[in-house]
């Protein structure tokens, strides 16, 4: 996600916040995570930030509302795709892939039934997969394994459309192709929700000229080398990791 917002507001300062001492949040309660999502935020308040990206579905769904009610500050979201590929299915048939928690979350279950309700929608569970993206796994056995078990049930049902419903399978998205060969097309709301953050942005008059040079800062509540070397892999250079 912030690799599409840095693409989207190349002269804007991005703050990254990883939760790493609490994640993954697929098998947390919502309780939890409201907590953990209200202690970032206050900490991205703490270092100027004028807008707060919640770059995780399953913190979307489990704490976006209670955020927005305790934060006068620009709050965007993620959530799975469901209304895109909804309207793009010509088979009728939509899958997801998400965290368990997102799944089962009452937001989830609101966007289906307001974007979906005239489509079968094939929900999947998908217990594994964050930690391999974290460890830099994209392509060993082991992922793909994972992913033909977690494809093949919406493959089967007719699925034409497969929805990233987790902000980490984006990384995953070229072995999803592979292994689906042709038969579904996949959604992924990345660059979607960068366009919304400019959007806000723009309208709140905050968006800054494209003459500065831009910084670029991540924290994480569990910094270690492993962490470190993740995110300078996955941001193409090497980075430092503070910790908060």
């Amino acid at each position: 996600m912030a690799l599409a917002i840095r693409q989207q507001l190349p002269w804007e300062d991005i703050v990254y916040v990883a939760d790493s001492a609490h994640t993954p949040y697929g098998n947390k309660s919502q309780e939890f995570i409201g907590q953990r999502a209200i202690a970032i935020v206050e900490f991205l308040l703490s270092q100027n930030v004028k807008a707060v990206v919640v770059a995780c579905n399953t913190a979307t769904v489990s704490a976006i509302a209670q955020l927005r009610q305790q934060f006068d500050i620009p709050i965007v979201g993620m959530e799975p795709g469901v209304k895109p590929a909804a309207e793009l299915s010509v088979s009728g048939v939509v899958g997801v892939l998400a965290t368990t928690q997102t799944l089962q979350s009452a937001s989830f279950l609101t966007l289906v039934s307001r974007f979906a309700q005239h489509r079968k929608v094939v929900a999947q569970a998908c217990p594994g997969l964050v930690e391999q993206v974290e460890d830099r796994d994209l392509t060993s056995l082991k992922t793909q394994t994972l992913l033909q078990t977690y494809l093949k049930p919406l493959l089967e049902k007719g699925a034409d459309n497969i929805v990233l419903g987790c902000t980490h399978y984006a990384f995953l998205a070229p072995l999803i192709e592979k292994l689906i060969q042709g038969r579904a097309s996949i959604i992924n709301t990345n660059e979607a929700v960068a366009k919304e953050v400019s959007r806000r942005l723009q309208n709140a008059r905050l968006l800054e000229g494209q003459s500065r040079q831009p910084h670029t800062q991540f924290f994480s509540s569990a910094s270690s080398d492993k962490l470190k070397q993740a995110v300078s892999y996955y941001w193409g250079k090497e980075v430092e990791v503070q910790g908060f």
